[in-house]
C-alpha cells in the first residue's frame, strides 16, 4: 500500500519503522495522515512478520499536532462532518494504542497537541533531550479532547492538571517526570536507545507479547468507549464554539485572540 503522509520500512528482524512524513508541515496531522495512520495500524497489526513497530518522524519536529488547515475546515463544516472527523481522529489514536505489537516512540523533536497524544499511545516513548512538549489547544480556544484519555492514562489526573490548560511548553525531563517519555537521551544517542529497547522484545514470543499487552491495557484501565465518545463530543463542542472560531481566525490573521488582548 502506498501512502502520501507516512512511510513504512520493514527490516529482516521484524521491526517496522512507521515514519510521519510531512516534515515541511512539521508533521501536523491532516485528514489524510489520520486515515493513513489508522490503515497502517491495521496493516502492521495483522502482519505476522512484524514483531515491533517504531513510530518516528522525519525532519526536526516530531508532530506539531493537528494541521490548522484541517481544523479550519472543521470550522466551515456541518455538525455531522465535524463529528465524523473527530471520530476518525479518536479511532486512529485507539488503533495505535491497541496495536498488538510493541509500539516504541522515537521522539526526536518537538511534540505539541496531538503529537503528545501520539507519544502517549506508545508503549514506550524515548525522547531526545532537546525535545519540548506542550498541549497548546487552549491557546486556540480548543481543548486536548480526543488525546485526553491517553494523556491522562500516562500522567494521571494530577499530571494532567499541570499541562492540560496552561498551554505552556515543557522540557524533556518534565515530560519524563509525567511519564510521557520513558527515557531521555542525548539526540546523538536516540537511535541506540531505541535499539536497546527493541533488543529484548525480539527475544520474546510474539503471541505472548500481544496477550501481555492486551492484559496490561485491560488491567491499567484502557479508555472505555464511553470516554472516547465523550472526548469526541467535547472536541465537536469546541469546534462549534465561538472561542475556537476566534482563536483559529486570529492564528491565520497573525493577530491576537480576544483573551490575550
Amino acid at each position: 500500500m502506498s501512502y502520501e503522509t507516512i512511510r513504512i520500512e520493514r527490516d529482516p528482524r521484524g521491526v517496522a519503522h512507521l515514519w510521519l512524513a510531512r516534515a515541511e508541515k512539521h508533521n501536523a496531522m491532516n485528514a489524510v495522515m489520520i486515515d493513513e495512520l489508522t490503515a497502517a495500524a491495521a496493516d502492521l497489526g495483522a502482519d505476522p512478520a512484524v514483531r515491533a513497530v517504531v513510530l518516528g518522524a522525519e525532519g526536526r519536529t516530531f508532530c506539531a499536532g493537528g494541521d490548522l488547515g484541517w481544523m479550519q475546515d472543521q470550522m466551515r463544516a456541518d455538525s455531522a462532518t465535524r463529528r465524523l472527523e473527530a471520530r476518525k481522529l479518536a479511532d486512529m489514536l485507539g488503533a495505535l494504542d491497541a496495536l498488538p505489537k510493541p509500539l516504541i516512540g522515537r521522539v526526536q523533536g518537538n511534540c505539541f497537541g496531538g503529537g503528545v497524544g501520539l507519544a502517549a499511545v506508545c508503549d514506550v516513548a524515548i525522547g531526545a533531550d532537546v525535545v519540548k512538549m506542550a498541549l497548546t489547544e487552549t491557546r486556540l480556544g480548543l481543548i486536548p479532547a480526543t488525546i485526553g484519555p491517553y494523556v491522562v492514562a500516562r500522567t494521571g489526573p494530577a499530571g494532567a492538571r499541570r499541562i492540560f490548560f496552561q498551554g505552556n511548553r515543557f522540557d524533556a525531563p518534565m515530560a519524563q517526570s509525567l511519564d510521557l517519555l520513558a527515557r531521555v537521551v542525548p539526540a546523538a544517542e536516540l537511535d541506540a536507545a531505541v535499539e536497546a529497547e527493541l533488543a529484548p522484545i525480539l527475544e520474546t514470543a510474539p503471541e505472548a507479547v500481544a496477550r501481555a499487552k492486551r492484559l496490561a491495557r485491560r488491567l491499567g484501565g484502557a479508555p472505555s468507549e464511553a470516554e472516547v465518545a465523550h472526548s469526541v463530543e467535547e472536541l465537536v463542542a469546541c469546534w462549534e464554539g465561538s472561542e475556537a472560531q476566534a482563536g483559529i481566525a486570529a492564528f491565520f490573521a497573525k493577530t491576537t485572540p480576544p483573551w490575550q488582548a
